[in-house]
C-alpha cells in the first residue's frame, strides 16, 4: 500500500469517528466508526515507531512508542481521578498492564513465531526486566497486605510513599538502561531495514499519530461504557479488558509488526516496557495527582487484580528471562490471558 492511499485511509476513518461522535447519537455507530479509525492510527503510529527505532535503536524506540501509547491512559486516567472514580482507574490500571503482559507479548511472541523458528533478544534485558516486574509486584502487594491492620489515613501516607519510591526508581531505571550501561543492553544484532521518513520527519509522524490516537480513544472509551453496560457488561470486565485493549491498541499495532519482522527485542520493549511504565510511574504519579483534588487515591488493588497482575508476572518472567522466544511461548500467553479474561467476565 502506497503512502498516500495510505493516510487517505488514516484520513478518511478520523474523519468518520469525528462525524459520528459529534453528529450522531448512536452509540454503537460512534463506537464501530471509532474503533476502525483507532485500527489505522495504530497502524501509522507503530509505521512511525519502526522508523524511529531505525534511527534510535529498538531500546529507544520501545521506549518511545510505550510511553506515547501511555500518554492517553494517562489522560484518560487523570480525569477519571479527577471525578473520583479511583475503581475503575485501578481496574484499567490492572488491565494495561497485564494486557501488555500477556495480549501484546503473547501475539508478538506467536506471530513473529509462526514465521521464525526461534527469535532472540537481550538476556541481560530479560533479567532486569524481571527483576523490575518483581519489584512493581512488591509495591502493589504490601498496601493491600497492611491495609487491615493501618488506618485509612496511613494507608493514604503510606500509598504517597510508595508512589515517590516507584518514581525514583523508574527514573533510576532510565539512567541507567539509557545512559550508564546502555551498551549492556543495546540489541544484540543491528538491523538493516530501511527508514520509512527522515530523522525528524519521523518523530514529527510518531507525535502526531500519538496526539490522533489519544483524541480517538477517548472518543471510543466513552462509547464503549455505554455500549458494554448495554450489554450487560461489569464495570471491572469493562476496565480491565475493554478500555484496557482500547487503549493499548497502538502498542499492539507496533508490537506485532515489529515482530513478525524479526526485531523481537523492540517488541519485547514495547510490551514489558510498557507495563514497567504503567506499574512503576502511571500508577503512582496518579496517585500523587489525586492529591490536587483533596482525596488520595490509595495504591491498594482488590484481590482480583493483584491475582492478575501476579499470574501476569509470573508467567512472563519463566518466559521471557532466557532472551528467547517461540510460537508455543506466544500460545501460553495468551492461554493465561484468556482464563484471567474469563474470571473477570464472571465476578
Amino acid at each position: 500500500m502506497n503512502q498516500r492511499l495510505f493516510f487517505l485511509l488514516v484520513g478518511g476513518s478520523f474523519l468518520l469517528a469525528a462525524i459520528s461522535h459529534y453528529f450522531l447519537q448512536n452509540e454503537f455507530i460512534r463506537f464501530a466508526t471509532a474503533a476502525l479509525a483507532i485500527i489505522f492510527l495504530a497502524a501509522w503510529l507503530g509505521k512511525s515507531t519502526e522508523s524511529v527505532a531505525h534511527y534510535a535503536g529498538d531500546r529507544i524506540g520501545g521506549f518511545l512508542n510505550a510511553t506515547f501509547g501511555n500518554a492517553a491512559e494517562l489522560i484518560i486516567a487523570f480525569f477519571l481521578v479527577k471525578e473520583g472514580l479511583f475503581d475503575m482507574v485501578k481496574a484499567s490500571i490492572t488491565g494495561a498492564i497485564i494486557g501488555n503482559m500477556l495480549l501484546v507479548l503473547g501475539l508478538s511472541v506467536l506471530l513473529g513465531g509462526l514465521k521464525y523458528k526461534e527469535q532472540t533478544f537481550n538476556g541481560v534485558l530479560a533479567g532486569h526486566n524481571a527483576s523490575l516486574m518483581t519489584l512493581a509486584l512488591v509495591a502493589l502487594f504490601i498496601p493491600a497486605v497492611f491495609m487491615k491492620e493501618l488506618p485509612v489515613e496511613r494507608v493514604d501516607t503510606l500509598s504517597i510513599v510508595i508512589a515517590v519510591i516507584l518514581i525514583v526508581a523508574y527514573v533510576l531505571w532510565l539512567i541507567f538502561s539509557m545512559v550508564t550501561h546502555k551498551e549492556f543492553l543495546s540489541d544484540i544484532e543491528p538491523h538493516d531495514s530501511e527508514a520509512v521518513w527522515s530523522k525528524g520527519v519521523s518523530i514529527l509522524m510518531l507525535i502526531l499519530s500519538t496526539f490522533f490516537v489519544a483524541v480517538v480513544s477517548e472518543w471510543l472509551v466513552h462509547s464503549v461504557e455505554i455500549v458494554t453496560h448495554t450489554l450487560g457488561w461489569s464495570e471491572m470486565f469493562v476496565g480491565a479488558f475493554v478500555i484496557a485493549i482500547i487503549g493499548n491498541a497502538a502498542e499492539h499495532s507496533a508490537a506485532l509488526l515489529l515482530a513478525m519482522k524479526n526485531r523481537i527485542g523492540a517488541a519485547v520493549e514495547i510490551a514489558i516496557g510498557s507495563s514497567l511504565q504503567i506499574a512503576l510511574f502511571v500508577a503512582p504519579t496518579l496517585v500523587l495527582l489525586s492529591l490536587l483534588f483533596g482525596s488520595t487515591m490509595n495504591i491498594v488493588f482488590s484481590p482480583f487484580e493483584l491475582a492478575a497482575i501476579g499470574v501476569a508476572t509470573f508467567i512472563t518472567i519463566s518466559i521471557s528471562r532466557d532472551g528467547t522466544t517461540n510460537w508455543f511461548e506466544g500460545v501460553l500467553l495468551l492461554a493465561v490471558y484468556l482464563i484471567l479474561g474469563t474470571a473477570f467476565y464472571f465476578v
